[in-house]
C-alpha cells in the first residue's frame, strides 16, 4: 500500500542530499585523519554545513565517530533524509501500513538508492509513529513475556490497536 505522501520517506531529497553530505563527512574523516581536531573547528565547520543543507540539527548524529557505529554511508543516508512530518489525519490503513513496514522491511520499490537503504527507515517510521500518536511506544516492537514465562510478539493488527486505540 502507498502512503500518502506528506507520510511517505522523502527518499528522493535524501537521495540528491546524499553524495553531497558523504563527500563533507569522508572530507571531514580524511582532515582529522591528517591533521587532527583537537579544538573541534572542523567538526563544528562540519555540524554547519550538514545543518545548512538540510535544515537539521545535526548535533545529534555521530560525526566524530560513525565508525564505530554504522559507516560513513548509512550515518549520510540518515542525515539526509528529511524528518517525519506531523500529519493530524492518519488512516487506519495507513498506521497498519507503516507497522507492516517496521516489522517485515518490505517497501513497494526496486529503485536502487530506495532498496540500499530500506533497512535504514526504520528510525524515520518509528519518529513518525511518535511524533503522531501519544499511544506509541517503541516496546510494542519488541518481543513480550506472557503470564507463563514465554515468549510472543503481537501482531501488526495488536501494535495498531494499542498505538491508537480509536481506530
Amino acid at each position: 500500500m502507498e502512503l500518502r505522501t506528506e507520510l511517505e520517506p522523502q527518499l528522493e531529497i535524501a537521495e540528491k542530499r546524499y553524495p553531497e553530505i558523504l563527500n563533507l563527512i569522508l572530507e571531514y574523516t580524511d582532515f582529522v585523519d591528517e591533521n587532527g581536531d583537537e579544538e573541534g573547528d572542523e567538526y563544528k565547520k562540519l555540524v554547519h554545513k550538514l545543518d545548512l543543507l538540510t535544515g537539521k540539527d545535526c548535533t545529534k548524529f555521530n560525526l566524530s565517530e560513525y565508525w564505530e557505529e554504522e559507516g560513513a554511508e548509512v550515518l549520510a543516508f540518515r542525515i539526509s533524509l528529511p524528518d517525519p512530518l506531523k500529519s493530524d489525519q492518519f488512516s487506519k490503513e495507513e498506521l497498519l501500513e507503516i507497522i507492516r513496514r517496521l516489522k517485515t522491511f518490505e517497501t513497494s520499490t526496486s529503485e536502487e538508492f530506495k532498496e540500499q537503504f530500506k533497512y535504514y527507515l526504520e528510525d524515520y517510521y518509528h519518529r513518525l509513529l511518535a511524533l503522531n500518536f501519544k499511544h506509541y511506544t517503541y516496546a510494542f516492537f519488541n518481543r513480550q513475556k506472557d503470564k507463563n514465562g514465554g515468549y510472543f510478539e503481537y501482531s501488526i493488527e495488536e501494535i495498531g490497536e494499542k498505538i491508537s486505540p480509536k481506530h
